[in-house]
């Protein structure tokens, strides 16, 4: 067996920034937009950095895996002691938070958060299905409880079906790029049938997952073929330009499409496939700024932020109802969603230290 590949530096830190405009998206979709179209459309195309983070998957797990024996079990066990551990415990302390807040509510006479209209969905049934991970495998009709979850669940899907785009993988270039044209086509039409975009979750989003993953699985099988033939030693310049040049594709596609959720919404899509590409080769301007310690090191803690930030905006829901219902929003507008990415930040942080890392060390022992 071949061994493991080295890091690709430049990807690990490009998880940084994308968990970050995921807060903000799930914020601003609650509570509103900002009026400032630099900053609104940005933020609104934000829930498609999880094709990012699909694409991302299926190119790594591929680099990893590609060139070795593949040990399922040890596979789905590493995969889950990486996934599950911060999942399950998000898990509870949602669970803990509907039990104090209804409390709470009981206790001073007025209606949960929980149980007002346009309320969380916390039932018992699909407490069950994300314990199993199987929440948003188009069994139920809402998201639940951690609703960023559904990211996991289809991650899980994935991992299960590993095995089959790995033997993809192992063919020759033209495969890889079957995968990406069937992958792009299968976002294409999920995009123009779905009614919002590419904005699928706890419906059809594993289809959604499954095609993001098979277009990072093409891109990093003409990744291994475009290293093979030397394309690494290629001067820096030529990375950096084309780096920029994925960036600049990146902003047209969302600025031209603005903040609507639309069918051309696969173009951003397309485009952070791009650079997921580019920045593949750990080269280039772009390259070594994500591989700078700073921006590694809230890559690491980027699953927990994403994970992590469902509990803090059903807390800000409860802030706003009880502790300053009648405050002018001019006084917070701004205020408010930055102060929940540094509250996410830090609480990513923690949970990256005390829960993922070590449940990971425990479980993968």
């Amino acid at each position: 067996m071949s061994a493991k590949p080295a890091e690709i530096k430049a990807l690990s830190g490009a998880r940084a920034i994308p968990p970050l405009i995921l807060v903000l998206y799930h914020f601003c979709e609650g509570h509103g937009y900002r009026g400032l179209f630099v900053f609104d459309a940005l933020v609104a195309k934000g829930y498609l950095w999880v094709e990012f983070f699909f694409a991302l998957s299926g190119f790594i797990l591929v680099h990893v895996y590609g060139g070795r024996a593949l040990d399922y079990r040890s596979f789905l066990r590493a995969r889950l002691a990486r996934l599950y551990p911060l999942h399950l415990f998000m898990l509870f302390v949602i669970l803990a938070l509907v039990i104090g807040l209804r409390a709470l509510a009981e206790a001073g006479g007025y209606v949960s958060i929980y149980d007002v209209k346009y309320h969380p969905v916390v039932t018992f049934w699909s407490f069950v299905a994300n314990l199993f991970l199987v929440q948003a495998w188009n069994i139920l009709p809402s998201l639940t409880w951690n609703g960023a979850a559904w990211f996991v669940s289809v991650e899980f899907l994935l991992c299960l079906l590993f095995p089959l785009y790995l033997w993809l993988s192992r063919g020759r270039w033209w495969r890889g790029v079957l995968l990406i044209v069937v992958g792009g086509a299968v976002l294409r039409w999920l995009a123009l049938t779905s009614g919002h975009g590419l904005d699928l979750t706890f419906h059809d989003g594993v289809f959604r997952g499954m095609a993001g993953f098979a277009v990072g699985v093409g891109l990093s099988m003409l990744h291994r073929g475009a290293t093979a033939r030397g394309a690494a030693a290629l001067p820096d310049g030529l990375f950096t330009l084309a780096q920029a040049a994925a960036m600049l594709l990146l902003l047209d596609a969302i600025y031209r499409t603005a903040w609507a959720h639309k069918p051309e919404d696969i173009y951003v899509a397309l485009a952070m496939a791009l650079l997921i590409f580019t920045l593949a080769f750990d080269r280039g301007v772009l390259a070594r700024a994500l591989s700078a310690a700073p921006v590694l090191k809230l890559g690491e803690w980027s699953y927990a932020i994403y994970i992590g930030q469902t509990v803090w905006l059903q807390l800000i829901r409860y802030f706003e109802q009880r502790w300053y219902p009648n405050v002018d929003p001019g006084a917070i507008w701004w205020i408010e969603p930055f102060a929940l990415l540094a509250v996410c930040t830090v609480w990513g942080a923690l949970l990256t230290r005390f829960v993922e890392v070590p449940a990971n060390r425990l479980l993968r022992r």
